[in-house]
């Protein structure tokens, strides 16, 4: 086997979500490949850190501070990184966030805020950013989806059908995009540790435990274990993948949520 396949070297990733947990993680991970690497986040200060940890590796970095809701700052943000590297090889759409509401207690404005956060800005980038790679007819996209996406989330559901959206329109944007040497695939991860989730679960304590019981391994997921995943659909290891959904979650879809457990 040949390992220079999963080699990124020559490669210039954007990463959205990037100055926090799995974006982060991604970011770096995609460095130490040998990508250069734009990170996007609405924090100046976080991705600015990140930056300098990809530049530690040796790899040229650009932070852009960018709200990928907005499709005028998803506009900028490519023309900065085509104005910088010439090119866009990879996209990592990993931004979002959530909140805890069942549906009863939800009111409109907050579930098309999670929709918006999760889904639409998706949306955007891919459309944005996947026109100079129709130009080029290469690229790899990455969405970040979740476990949530694939079955019931109670006490979520404008999250879990933000994250199965995203499912979806990987896979249509696969068939779409496939004669232009364009794959897409999505990383759907269970429940792993970041500050947002770290936060919550300092605030209640029973809601971790009751994940830990449904998780198979016996731990919850560090950011570090969705790199892997991640360099591989950005390589040509996986030249022959699109369209499709890998989960990394421990075992966590293996068993059944019939209750409220984040």
């Amino acid at each position: 086997m040949n390992l220079s396949m999963f080699s990124l070297v020559g490669k210039v990733a954007i990463v959205t979500g990037a100055g926090r947990g799995i974006g982060r993680a991604i970011a770096l991970g995609l460095a130490q490949a040998g990508a250069d690497v734009v990170v996007a986040a609405r924090t100046a200060a976080d991705i600015d850190e990140v930056a300098a940890g990809i530049e530690d590796t040796g790899r040229k970095a650009l932070a852009i501070p960018t709200d990928v809701r907005d499709i005028d700052q998803v506009t900028s943000m490519l023309g900065k990184t085509l104005a910088s590297f010439g090119r866009v090889d990879i996209l990592v759409n990993n931004a979002g966030g959530y909140f805890i509401a069942p549906v009863l207690d939800m009111s409109p404005r907050g579930w098309e805020a999670v929709i918006k956060e999760n889904l639409d800005s998706v949306f955007i980038c891919c459309k944005v950013i996947g026109e100079p790679m129709v130009k080029q007819k290469a690229g790899s996209i990455i969405s970040v989806s979740s476990t949530t996406g694939l079955g019931p989330y109670p006490g979520a559901a404008h999250y879990a059908v933000a994250k199965a959206g995203i499912i979806s329109l990987t896979k249509t944007l696969a068939v779409e995009w496939a004669p232009y040497n364009i794959r897409v695939n999505a990383i759907a991860p269970g429940f792993v540790e970041t500050p947002a989730t770290t936060a919550f679960w300092q605030e209640n304590p029973k809601h971790r435990q009751a994940v830990l019981q449904k998780v198979p391994l016996g731990r919850l997921g560090k950011p570090e274990d969705i790199v892997g995943t991640a360099i591989f659909l950005a390589s040509d290891a996986s030249a022959y993948v699109t369209g499709e959904t890998i989960v990394v979650s421990g075992g966590l879809t293996t068993t059944v949520f019939d209750e409220l457990v984040i």
